[in-house]
């Protein structure tokens, strides 16, 4: 990028949790909602609801490396959600809501790697890393109700009960790193 800044694609279950954590997060530049990983061109979020195209719920996230790392990026990610669920995230069902890193480079595919190699290791997770590890293709931005959610609808049920409790771990566990 012309910038120097670097992409990041993250799938962590539903993507108005994963976008309200990342836009937390100091060095993040933009950070948008949407389908990727999927076999179906410019889906809406209701094709991808059927389970039939392929997609997950991810974000799209631009980041400034000089102000924080792919493994930092990857570190926030992990404590945001659980990587050992297989197609589910809480009550949200499907893989659509898989636990999925779409690398955008070789180095982000191998730093994914080793960093579920060290997370089973130190056998800090519920389980086994279930997470995927696929190369990136094509993004397709959420509708604009998907947008922001977090921040546009506060005081929605869900925002109060699966959006903020995550919000706040990684607010506490990365204090140092917030804007």
């Amino acid at each position: 990028m012309e910038n120097n800044n670097e992409i990041a694609v993250f799938g962590g279950g539903c993507f108005w949790c994963t976008e309200a954590v990342f836009l937390e997060i100091k060095g993040v530049k933009a950070v948008a909602s949407g389908y990727s990983g999927g076999h179906v061109a410019n889906p809406n979020y209701y094709q991808v609801c059927e389970e039939t195209t392929g997609h997950a719920e991810v974000v799209r996230i631009e980041f400034d490396p000089s102000e924080i790392s792919f493994k930092e990026m990857l570190e926030v990610f992990f404590a945001s959600h659980d990587p050992t669920t297989l197609n589910y995230q809480g009550a949200d069902r499907g893989a659509r809501y898989r636990s999925v890193v779409l690398h955008t480079t070789d180095a982000q595919r191998d730093e994914t790697a080793e960093y579920i190699k060290e997370l089973d290791a130190e056998g800090s997770q519920p389980g086994p890393v279930v997470t995927e590890i696929s190369p990136f293709e094509v993004f397709y931005e959420s509708e604009p109700e998907h947008r922001q959610f977090y921040q546009n609808n506060p005081g929605s049920m869900y925002c109060q009960v699966v959006i903020s409790p995550k919000v706040a771990k990684i607010r506490q566990k990365f204090a140092k790193s917030l804007r």
